[in-house]
């Protein structure tokens, strides 16, 4: 018989770790067995449902750029579009909607904003309104207020030509489209033989690195196309001599070596941008031109074509573009002019360094617009287009909003078509800095001169629309602007409108 002493022999401690609770070694219970979920996936999928013809081209319409409307934004354009769509497809007529008579999303939006700016109830100095005397124009342009060209207007008779560039002889050095001309300041430093700058000692420290190190996998060696493929243009082969006689050709990106037989020559080319001129002022359908002029380039391009005339092609198109709204074409055309320009082949080179100026304005590129300004020349200053450009860049800088709109009014050749661009900013701009200065109201007629616009009507849509609708009253025979209660309303609109946008072919 063994007796056992009064004690529990237990185990030593071998670390200073507090063991965990009795709790802790009690098993878990098992899990419940549930039935597995079996996700239904033998269900068809909804059909996609197939739109009639009409209505994919009444959205294109919609979204097209020669209808848009200034002050209509995307989002509240498409959602009128859904609401027309949604109301014709729970009536069942979308086959039977007529939608090539029926009014765009944005122009039912604008009517829709014109009956509520007539709306007594909304506006309750509207029916006083008729009694003002609304001028047409303002008060200090009495009747010679200047109308913004058309393309068609351009003579380039009345532009002054000369082929003896001024800057050629005022500045001996690089000038801007001689720089510009390069794709980067790498490429630029390498061809102008700097290679003993920092620059260039940094890029060999960087290849020398680079040289000893074996990438962790192979290159993907380039595809090889089989000898039955379309051939590749060669740029050796040298230019190609077109034996085309059509005057129309649509533009079509080129996948292989160009045929001559469907390429013009110049003297055929030259009486397609006649035909074409006359066209654009007959018809004004800028789809058609634009196509019709891309076409014409390309021709031009093929047959390394660059003289006066490739210059008259390229300043046509542009200014046509411009008219439209078109800044993608007219970048690319605003582009090829810088180069064409440096080889002084003749054309109008202020005019379109004064656009630049405008364009810069409106993109804000700071950075680009210090290399246009420090390349312009005395003698380019003085050229009345540069000089209202370099005007408005420095009333725009030191924030005299009453001198920029003075010279909106009065714009030379057509900047104004790109003024327009940025004029509602800088209204929007100017409007929050009266709110701060001119309290607790302003006149109409004083906002009205004051912004440059063409009437009273043009200048309380404009506040309408950027959500001043409630801070106009009537009273003492005027309509005033509260300007004490409407300052944070521009302040918000003001930011939106400053918001960078990047744009298609910028330069």
């Amino acid at each position: 018989m063994t007796t056992s002493g009064a004690f529990t022999a237990v185990s030593a401690r071998r670390t200073f770790v507090r063991p965990p609770p009795p709790e802790l070694y009690q098993v878990p219970p098992p899990p419940l067995q549930t039935a597995p979920v079996v996700s239904n996936t033998t269900k068809s999928e909804k059909p996609k449902r197939e739109w009639p013809l009409a209505v994919r081209q009444y959205v294109q319409r919609s979204f097209a750029a020669e209808n848009s409307v200034a002050g209509i934004g995307r989002e509240e354009m498409e959602t009128k579009l859904k609401q027309v769509i949604s109301v014709a497809a729970e009536s069942n007529t979308l086959l039977t909607q007529n939608w090539d008579s029926l009014p765009l999303p944005q122009q039912m939006i604008q009517d829709e904003r014109a009956k509520a700016l007539q709306t007594p109830a909304n506006m309750p100095w509207r029916d006083q309104f008729s009694t003002l005397n609304v001028q047409e124009t303002n008060g200090f342009s009495n009747g010679t207020f200047s109308k913004k060209r058309k393309s068609s207007d351009l003579d380039p008779g009345q532009i002054e030509h000369d082929n003896h560039v001024p800057w050629r002889d005022t500045n001996n050095r690089n000038v801007f489209e001689d720089r510009l001309s390069y794709a980067d300041k790498r490429q630029r430093n390498d061809l102008a033989g700097k290679g003993s700058s920092k620059f260039q000692s940094n890029l060999d420290t960087r290849k020398r690195r680079f040289e000893g190190a074996q990438p962790a996998f192979p290159s993907p060696q380039p595809f090889t196309p089989p000898k039955d493929d379309s051939p590749m243009p060669n740029v050796d082969q040298g230019p190609v001599i077109g034996r085309s006689q059509e005057l129309e050709k649509k533009y079509f990106r080129l996948t292989s070596a160009p045929n001559p037989d469907t390429v013009r020559p110049i003297p055929v080319l030259e009486k397609t941008l006649e035909h074409l001129k006359k066209k654009w002022k007959r018809e004004s359908n800028y789809s058609y031109i634009c196509d019709q002029f891309k076409s014409l380039r390309q021709d031009l391009t093929v047959q390394h074509i660059k003289n006066d005339f490739t210059v008259n092609v390229y300043e046509i198109h542009a200014r046509i573009a411009l008219e439209k709204g078109d800044l993608g074409e007219y970048n690319q055309c605003q582009t090829q002019l810088r180069t064409l320009y440096s080889q002084n082949l003749g054309g109008h080179p202020t005019e379109f360094k004064a656009y630049r100026i405008l364009y810069f304005i409106h993109t804000c590129n700071r950075t680009d617009m210090n290399d246009v300004l420090a390349d312009l020349t005395p003698a380019e200053k003085q050229e009345p287009a540069v000089k209202h450009a370099l005007e408005a860049r420095s009333a725009l800088a030191l924030g005299n909003y009453h001198k920029f709109f003075r010279l909106y009014l009065d714009t030379p050749n057509m900047g104004a078509y790109l003024m327009d661009m940025f004029v509602a900013r800088e209204r929007l701009a100017a409007l929050a800095n009266m709110s701060k200065a001119y309290k607790p109201e302003v006149s109409l007629r004083f906002v009205t001169e004051e912004l440059g616009f063409e009437s009273d009507e043009e200048c309380a849509q404009f506040l309408c629309n950027n959500g001043a609708q409630a801070f106009l009253d009537q009273r003492d025979g005027d309509v005033h602007l509260l300007t004490g209660k409407v300052g944070n309303t521009f302040e918000v609109a003001k930011n939106a409108a400053f918001r960078r946008v990047d744009i298609k072919g910028q330069i």
